[in-house]
Order: structure tokens, then sequence, then C-alpha cells
């Protein structure tokens, strides 16, 4: 293997990584917007509201992501006269309109799945003291359920955040050139397979250890409270 080729075509490899990032956290906060109303939806008692959000989150969960990402953009000419009706149709034809709505719907199932438990876990001891506090409806949930909440779920979501940015990489198969949309358009002008593949990979990793590393920083400060303090006695 000659890596020298790689180092002629790193800019173009660069770009690639930028604009996989960029999906990723476009998606991530979009999603995220989606999946705490998810999340109290899926935790409703009445089922009119319950229901439609169980089976979002069963149908984007059960369903591979790639067939998701072929269904919107592929399916969605079969609609074509519908969308233009309704105006929509310059955003279906546009690869990076679907291949971002399909990771935002999915990342918003798997995300609003997460919170909800979290908020189930959410001490009941924490809450009766909120309301002892005269909280009550939004002001309790946004004080004391939600920030506690997203502590619980915290490691959870990062889990999540790393798939999601591992799944951009299907969004080359609908022309988007990501990183790995990148590399094969390289490895079919230069025939360098290992070398650009081994060169995506390894920056895949680096991007998913920062990831790790950053949650994990965030998730020490948000539970420093909870660590143990070891205090050191004079002799």
């Amino acid at each position: 293997m000659d890596f020298s080729i790689v180092w002629q075509y790193l800019p173009m490899m660069l770009q690639g990584a930028w604009v996989t990032l960029w999906i990723t956290v476009v998606s991530l906060v979009i999603g995220l917007a989606f999946a705490i109303p998810l999340a109290l939806a899926r935790l409703a008692k009445n089922p009119f509201i319950a229901s439609p959000a169980y089976v979002f989150v069963l149908y984007f969960r059960g369903t591979p992501l790639l067939v998701q990402i072929f269904l919107i953009y592929y399916g969605s000419g079969q609609f074509r006269h519908e969308l233009t009706d309704l105006g929509l149709w310059g955003f279906f034809r546009d690869p990076w309109f679907c291949g971002i709505l399909a990771l935002v719907l999915n990342t918003a199932a798997y995300s609003a799945e997460i919170f909800r438990g979290a908020i189930s876990a959410v001490p009941r001891n924490d809450i009766e003291a909120g309301r002892a506090c005269g909280m009550s409806g939004l002001l309790l949930f946004r004080r004391i359920t939600l920030p506690k909440a997203f502590r619980i779920g915290l490691p959870a979501y990062g889990n999540e955040v790393i798939f999601l940015l591992q799944a951009t990489s299907l969004v080359s198969t609908i022309t988007i050139l990501d990183l790995t949309g990148i590399s094969r358009q390289l490895i079919s002008k230069t025939f360098a397979v290992y070398e650009f593949y081994l060169t995506a990979a390894a920056m895949y990793l680096v991007m998913t250890y920062a990831l790790v590393y950053l949650f994990r920083v965030w998730e020490k400060r948000m539970s420093g409270h909870l660590q143990e303090r070891v205090v050191t006695e004079p002799r």
C-alpha cells in the first residue's frame, strides 16, 4: 500500500469530514427538538396522543436507516405532482434535504425513547420537592424534570450521537459527498481502495473518540457533585 497518494487528496478528505460533522450537528439539533415532544407524547395517558408517537418510534427504530433514506429520496418521486401542488417538491428533489430529513427522523425516534426512559426514571421525591417549592406544570418540568432526565439519559444519548455520526456515511448512497462519498469518488478515480478507506476509517475513529471525550467531560460537569470527593487528612 502506498499512502503517498492520500496526501495528494487529503484536503478533499478533510472537506468530506467537515461535511460529515456538519450533517451530524444539524441532524442532532433538529432531531433533539423533535425528540423531547415525542418523549412527552409517549408518556401521555391520552391514547390519541400516545399511539401516533408509539407508531412513529416503532417504525423508525424497527426499520433500517438505509431503507428510510431510499424511501424518502427515491420514493417521494412517486408523489411528485402532490408535492408540487404543496410546494414541497423543490425540497424532496434535493438529496441534502432528504438525507438530513431521514437522519433527523431516525435520531428523533431513538432519542425520544432515551428521554422517555430518563423522564420516567426521575425520582418522585425530586418532583415532590419542586411542588413543595410552589412549582407546577411547565415550570416544574423545565427546572426539575427535564434537567434531571437529561442528566440521567446523557450516557445513552452520547451513544446515540456516536451512532448518528457513523450513520451519516449512508447518505453517500444518494450522491452526498461526505467523508464516505469523497472516499468512494477518489477510489473510483485512483483505484487505491485500501489507502482511502483506511484513511476514512481513521478519520471516523478520531471524530468518534473526540465525541466520546466531549460527552465524558460533559457528564462529569453535570454529575460532578455526585462523585466521591477525596479528602486529604493532615498527618
